[in-house]
Parts: structure tokens; sequence; C-alpha cells
């Protein structure tokens, strides 16, 4: 090789050298845009006005990274988005910080039609990122007119005089005679079909549709969503959802079909088998719109008329309470896609419709999210049972073998009898699953519009393959048991080295699964209803779990639909039954109508529910003011279950004026708070004289200032009013010592319930008594999650015996809150909003040496791990997303130091604090990865 070759190879290799070293440093200081959201939703089809909002999250390899500016383009045309052409908006270069919830601001979009957006931003450190991939959405029919075409369709009208809203309740008097008017009339569950005919190339085509209560749809076959239970239920007086697809590659040249499956839901609960409540809307329904826009720029639409045809379908009972039967007999082949012949069909009628508006749904659909299918094979009593070793909200699925004709029954059950039978007692009875064969091979069938909160599944008239079967009975070949829920993405984890809290994170997980639906529930199967004070008390602990920011939402509407003329906001919404007393009127209840706005600006930076809703807050408070004593309250459920010496029901230990008043005050606080951001001066200072009433009332009513004392001195009674603010500052501090005397005197056992345990934990907590809780839980008598586990419960009871209660609850899993911004450590600042300003403080209590938790927050993901190892050293890794800041603090005694990334802090790079008497260090730290280790010197 001569000297020259030598030569260019040479400086060949150091400019490959350069260059790389160049892409390094510069990945290492880029920043980068990602998850970007419209809606809160990855590519959403079908985005309301009010929910044209974007978002999106940044990462660098950089630490202290903050946005400082960004700029967005919107276009109708991907190539030309592409190349920056074709702008319906462009922000320009935007000085701000803000990456969560700015709105669209540009030209008029139009309904129905498909536009593409993309943002680059620039940081602190003077990088500009690169655009962003462009991100798509689907805008929702904006208008009435936009659905003037298109008409409800029934197989058959049900008379005005069968109309029953609202539902009338089991339990009242006059049940049985309302409910023998409707007698034992089962609407027909229909099929409806629409062929048409598509002549041109197709550029876009989106299919909005609903059916009530809820509908499966198909193109040509096939089903166009994964969606369970669509759409969502509400209050259908006032409000129908509709949900909007995507076909664009679905349709085919020629002949295409639209086939549609509708069954009852709330719409119509049938009057057979176990129901809670019976109501009915009306008979199933349907209203569609398809739009076509094709390459040449031409449009077309295909609606719900008079052209449509309809038959009954195999499925001859439905009720969201009660089960599911199909008749495998009637099937008819093909009917859904091209070519069927449906001259016997008829054509469909033209309905009233319901009374409700139609609004896009928004929230996540509800799905099959995990599929049990290794289950146990019992054998009680010459009976057969499967147990899907978890209770879990969802269907069966079943596979199966046998004769024409012959019909089996499935009992889903979440508890079984001593003799090792099914036990519907506490969760709903009559309820079952029932198939008729057509005897042609394997069969599989699976329910469509219901769901039960189940782990076994007792067979009548089958039999598992294997088994003896004399009487030539259908054999079951496979049953699966299918967990459906609101498929809200999963956004937390937490483990530690704790395996019983492990199992009591679990156990409170399931049971918080299985009752996000289109509400959030108490159970999955007795009740079903979206009882309130579920959620604003586990809210703070779903947060963590699962994005509920749609679904929260959406049930802030429902909450200002249920509400009354005169102010009240009913413990349950929608509201399909009116309860009575407390049932219907308890203020920790309807108190979410005010808890709500306020999480959903603090968790997601959401303003516009609160600029809804204010009308609501506003009407209920007052609603509150007409019946408070002296501002003093006095009715509703109060501490729901806390531990007194009966049985289980309300309030024993704590007086319902207390959690009815404290619950209150917090409203109107909050509410002032709501106020003066929405610039309605004359209203906060309203509101913040009127909280300034009723804490002198409260305090003059029920502290005693020698004793230090609130009212009977129950948990509740110094919880609540610690939580809420409402303890005179002088005497704050030994109110919380004596808070701390009441949980430890009675030997460390919880004593507060539903509405107390939330307070309960996160003052103990903020009171430096996390030791308290570590004792309170790390424990398998009653009341204890150890012992729920111990008894073999895999999701939350009712009560903590659980003897004669419901097995799938969400309800008192407060613990998972601490679990997460306890244990776990991750919190934000008291005046944070969206985890903006992150705080980082883990507690080390009892046996607990190693923790990792993390949570992706609207920002990026918050990581908290941390173990202990001999002579308490510390080692803590961290992970803050950019655009955020946090502070991190950490134990630190005498003779100890701390190494930020190896690096010795000294004194000047913190500051110190006490809590309950403790030493902590405080960090100030910005985005990106650390290391913290806590060592002797």
């Amino acid at each position: 090789m001569n000297k020259d070759m030598l030569k260019s190879k040479l400086q060949n290799f150091l400019v490959f050298i350069s260059l790389a070293m160049l892409s390094c440093c510069y990945a290492e200081k880029a920043v980068e845009v990602y998850e970007t959201r419209c809606g809160n939703l990855e590519a959403p089809v079908g985005v309301s006005k009010d929910k044209l909002i974007f978002s999106w999250k940044i990462k660098a390899e950089k630490q202290n990274v903050l946005q400082t500016a960004y700029h967005i383009l919107v276009s109708d045309d991907l190539n030309e988005l592409n190349q920056n052409k074709g702008i319906l908006w462009n922000t320009g270069k935007v000085e701000s910080d803000a990456s969560i919830q700015v709105p669209y601001d540009g030209k008029p979009l139009i309904s129905a039609k498909k536009y593409f957006w993309k943002v680059k931003v620039w940081d602190n450190h003077g990088m500009e990122s690169d655009w962003s991939q462009p991100a798509a959405f689907v805008t929702a029919m904006f208008n009435e007119k936009d659905w003037s075409d298109a008409k409800w369709m029934v197989y058959e009208e049900m008379p005005e005089s069968l109309r029953m809203v609202p539902g009338i309740h089991g339990l009242r008097r006059d049940f049985k005679e309302r409910v023998e008017v409707l007698g034992q009339k089962r609407y027909v569950t229909p099929y409806f079909r629409k062929e048409f005919t598509v002549t041109k190339k197709v550029k876009n085509a989106f299919i909005a549709v609903s059916g009530l209560g809820h509908y499966e749809l198909s193109l040509n076959g096939e089903k166009i969503s994964k969606s369970f239970l669509a759409p969502g239920w509400t209050q259908y007086d006032k409000t129908c959802l509709y949900n909007m697809y995507e076909v664009t590659h679905q349709l085919q040249k020629g002949k295409n079909v639209i086939g549609a499956l509708v069954g009852n839901g709330f719409y119509n609960i049938n009057t057979e088998r176990y129901i809670k409540f019976a109501i009915t809307y009306g008979s199933p329904t349907l209203i569609c719109k398809l739009k076509i826009e094709y390459e040449d720029g031409t449009e077309e639409v295909v609606v719900s008329d008079e052209s449509w045809k309809t038959d009954k379908s195999p499925i001859t009972f439905t009720s969201i309470f009660g089960g599911e039967d199909y008749d495998a007999n009637r099937e008819q082949a093909g009917w859904d896609i091209p070519g069927f012949n449906d001259n016997k069909w008829k054509n469909v009628l033209i309905s009233r419709g319901p009374k409700g508006k139609l609004k896009a749904e928004m929230d996540h659909p509800l799905q099959v999210m995990e599929v049990f299918d290794d289950p146990l094979i019992k054998t009680p009593e010459n009976t057969f049972l499967y147990d899907f070793k978890q209770n879990a909200s969802g269907i069966v699925k079943l596979k199966v073998k046998g004769k024409k004709g012959q019909m089996l029954r499935l009992h889903p059950a979440e508890r079984l009898e001593e003799n090792g039978l099914m036990n519907q007692k506490t969760s709903g009875t009559p309820v079952w699953f029932q198939y008729t064969l057509k005897g042609e091979g394997e069969e599989i069938w699976m329910p469509k519009f219901t769901y039960y909160g189940f782990r076994y599944v007792q067979v009548e008239g089958a039999v598992p393959e294997g088994y003896p079967n004399p009487k030539g009975l259908p054999v079951i070949t496979e049953l699966q048991s299918l967990h459906t829920r609101n498929s809200s993405p999963a956004i937390g984890s937490f483990n530690c080295s704790n395996e019983l809290f492990n199992r009591t994170y679990e156990l409170i997980d399931w049971s918080v699964k299985s009752n996000l639906s289109s509400v959030t529930t108490d159970c999955p199967h007795r009740e079903k209803l979206g009882w309130l004070e579920v959620t604003h008390l586990m809210g703070n602990s779903i947060k963590y779990m699962y994005d509920i920011y749609n679904l929260y939402y959406k049930i802030v509407f429902d909450m200002m639909e249920s509400q009354t003329k005169d102010g009240l906001v009913p413990d349950i919404a929608p509201e399909y039954v009116e309860f009575t007393q407390g049932f219907r009127d308890s203020p920790e209840w309807g108190s979410s109508s005010v808890i709500l706005p306020w999480y959903l600006y603090k968790w997601y930076g959401d303003t516009q529910a609160m600029k809804k809703a204010y009308p609501m807050m506003k009407h209920y408070i007052a609603y509150l003011y007409s019946k408070a004593d002296n501002c003093i309250l006095d009715h509703g459920l109060g501490d729901w279950y806390d531990l007194g010496p009966k049985g289980p029901g309300s309030a024993q230990l704590t007086p319902i004026s207390l959690t009815a008043t404290a619950i209150w005050f917090y409203d109107v606080k909050l509410l002032s708070k709501m106020a003066a951001m929405l610039g309605n001066k004359k209203d906060a200072t309203y509101y913040k004289t009127l909280a300034e009433k009723i804490r002198v009332a409260f305090n003059d009513k029920f502290f005693d200032e020698k004793k230090k004392l609130y009212s009977t001195g129950s948990q509740t009674s110094y919880a609540m009013p610690l939580f809420m603010g409402m303890v005179d500052e002088k005497y704050d501090r030994e109110v919380r010592v004596n808070l701390a005397k009441s949980v430890t005197k009675n030997n460390n056992a919880l004593t507060s319930g539903d509405v107390g345990y939330r307070y309960l934990v996160q003052t103990l907590q903020e009171s430096g008594y996390s030791d308290i809780l570590y004792k309170m839980n790390y424990r398998s008598d009653v009341p204890s999650y150890g012992y729920q586990l111990e008894k073999g419960a895999t999701s939350l009871t009712e009560s903590w015996k659980a003897e004669g209660f419901s097995h799938n609850h969400m309800m008192l899993g407060h613990l998972m809150e601490w679990f997460y911004n306890g244990l776990g450590g991750i919190k934000q600042s008291e005046t944070s909003v969206a985890f903006k300003d992150i705080v980082i403080e883990p507690e080390m209590v009892g046996d607990v040496t190693s923790c990792s938790t993390s949570y992706d927050s609207p920002y990026g993901v918050i990581g908290c791990d941390w173990k202990l190892s001999d002579n308490n050293r510390l080692t803590l890794n961290v992970e803050i997303p950019c655009n955020t800041t946090a502070s991190v603090i950490v134990p630190l005694i005498k003779g100890q130091k701390v190494l930020k990334n190896g690096v010795e802090l000294n004194a000047n790079n913190y500051c110190m604090m006490q809590k309950a008497g403790k030493n902590k260090a405080v960090i100030e730290i910005g985005s990106g990865k650390y290391e913290f280790l806590v060592i002797s010197k």
C-alpha cells in the first residue's frame, strides 16, 4: 500500500471518527418530541370541538432540560404538511413551556374530516428538536345538522306507555306492580344491514354510529373495532354517545355491507332474572352515517334510513344484569357480507329515537384486556365447576361440541358454598349465560351485551372434554374467562421487598380494573352503578395506575346531567334510578361534582371541566347551604362501613354531621380557588368567606380546645379536619399527635370507613407517621388486606370480614395511594399542576428495604427506586421527565453525607427540614436520571 493511499484511508477514518463523535455529542444534547396526543388520545377518530387540545412529551439525554418554545403545524394534507405547506394552523415559534393542554386556534375545521399535525420544540440549552412524526386526528360530527339525513331505526317500536324513566329500584314496595306493566316482554335483539356500492377509488371513509344500549358493528363481515359494550352509558334523555371509526381500507370496490347487532344495556333492562332496578327508555335502536371521500374530490354518504333491513338475531335474551342467551340455530351465515339474500328480512321502522343529543365519545373504549385460559376444573356434588383463580369483571368464551338443539348454561360466581357449588347471593342472582347448539363441529360463542364479576363458572348441561359423559351431553373443549374493562392505558408500577404489600397492590389493582367501565362502578355484578364517592376517594390512587383523564372528564358531564332542579347531585351518575335518603343525598358522594373538576386540573392541567361544571358546582354548594343549620350539615351516609360495634353500614363512630360538614367545607374551599382561576373575583371572595364561616362553626361544634379532641375522637374525626385544613394552626401539631394516638391505642387497627380511610392514610403520611400506616396494614387479622388475602380474596371485598358481602368492590383501597406517594415517594408539590413540580420523598418504614415505583405523568415517566442496606446506607435512583423540576427529600442523620451521581454534596447544595422529629435533606434537581447515595462520612 503506497503512502498516498494510506494517508487517504487515515483521513477517511479520522473524518468517520469525527462525525461519529459529533453525532454522539449531538445525540447527547438533542431534544426529541414523542407521544403526541390530540384530546389525550393517539390518532383519535371523532374528536369533539372541546377536545381539540394538543399535548406532547419531550426527552433528552442531557439533564435539566426545560421547554422554552414550541411550533405547531396543522394541515388536511399529509404530503403538504411534510413540506410545511397547506397549513390550517401555523403557530410560529411560541415562547412557552406549555407541552400539555394546548388548544387548537387555527382556521375552522370541518366535521368528519382527517387532519395531520406535528410539533417541534426549543429547550433552555438553545437546542431545537426535529419535527415530531406527523400525527393524525379525525374531527367528530360538530353540529346536529351533520346527522340531519340519518334516522334512528328499530326492529320494533316500544309504546310510549311502557317507557319507565327513571328506573324503579327492586326494594321499592311498588316495584312488583310497576314492573308487571312491562310483563316479561323481551324486545328483539336485532340485526341491521345495509348493502351499498362503491364505484370509485376511496381516499378517506369514516363511519359514525350509536346503538342503544350497545352495538357491535361490522363492514363486509369484519368487526370494525375491538370495543365492548359501545357506546358508553349515559343519561339517555340528555346525551347519547356515538363512536367514529375510520374504514378507508375496509371498503372494497363494488358491493359492501354495513352490519350491526344492537342489545339492551342500560337503555332497556329486562325484568327477568336478577336486576338491580328496572328501566326502559325504548327498544334497541341504531343510528349510523358513513361518509366516503373519493380520490376525485367527490363525496358520498350512506345513512340509516328506511332502506335498511332488519331481522331477529340469535340472541334471545340479554340483560346488563341477568346474563345472555344465544340460539346458534338462528344464525344466518353471511348476513353481514355482500350477496346475502335478505328478502325475508323486513324493512326497519323509523323510530322517534331517544331524547338525548348525540355526542362524540372521547373515552377509551371497553375491551377484552386479559384472558384466563388455565382454569382448575372441580367436581363438587357431581357438578363441573371451573375456577379461573382470579375474580374479575368480564364474560366467558365457550368452545363446545354437541348435537343440534342441545342446551347448556354457564353460571358465573365469585364465591362458593361450603359444598363447593357456586354462590351468587352477594353478587346478584340468578345470572347465567345460555347457549343452544347448532350441531356443526366445534362451536365458539361469547356474550356480547352483558358482563359480570366472577372467578368461578358452574356448568349445567355439559361436560368438560376428557370427563365421563354417559348421558351424551355437549362437550366443552375450552372455557375461558375474558376480563373486560375500560382500556385506559396502565401508567404506573410498584414493587417492594414486602411481599404482603405486593400482594395487597394486586388485590386493590384487580378491584380497580374490574370497576373501570364507562363510569367508576363500586362492583361489577350486583350494582354496576356510578357511585360517586368511589370516584373522588379512590381517584388519587387510580390516577397513578391508569390514564383516567378522559374517563373522569366524561363523569363530570354525567354529574351535570344528573343534577336535579334544586341543585342536588345524587349519589350515582348517571342517575338511572332514584334511591332514597342518604343513598340519594349524601354530601360525601355528591361532592365529586366539585372535587373532580379540581382533580382534573391538578392531575392533568385541564381547566375546561371546571369552566363547564362551574354552574353545577355553584348550584350544588347552594343546595347544601339550604340544608345546613348554622353552617352544619347533618344528613347522608357518613363514614360508610366504619368499624364499630354493629355490622357494616352507615357511620357508627363518627357523627354524620362531621363528615358531611367537613367535605362541604372542602368543596367551598376548592370552589373559591376555581372561581379565582376563572376570573370570578366576586364569587371567589364569597366562597372564601363562606368556607371560613363553615370552619368556625365546625370547630365550635366539634373541637374540644382543652383536650385537643375532635368529636368522638375517632380516626375519621381527626383525619378529615386535618386533611381539609380546618384545624387552627396553633393546635395543628397536637391534633396530629392525638390522631396518631387514636390509632396506636387501638393496637394500630383501622376503624375509619370508606370515607375517612383515604383522609386517614394521607394525614398520617403528611404528619410523618408512615410507620403507623405500616403497622396498620402489615397484619393478617381484621381489619386488614392480609386477612382478605388469607381468606382467598383476589380482589378487594366490600367489607373487611367479607362475610355476606361482595368480593369485588372498589372500596377501602386507599393504601394504593400511599404505595405510590409514600413508600414509592412520587408526588407533586402543593402548588404544582400535572406534576410540573415533582417531589420525591420515599418513606422507609418497617421491614421494607427496597421499593421501585414509576408513574408516567403528563410530562413523562417519573421513577423512584430505592434500597436500604447495612449501616443505613441508602441508594436512591430517580428519573425526572423533561420540562419539569423536582425536590428530592432523603433522610439524613448525623454522621452521614449525600452523594449525587458520585459527587459529594456540600451544605450549599441542599437545605435541611424536620418532619415528625426526623431530619431530612432537600435537594433541588432538574430533569434526567440521578443516583443519590446517603452513606456514613
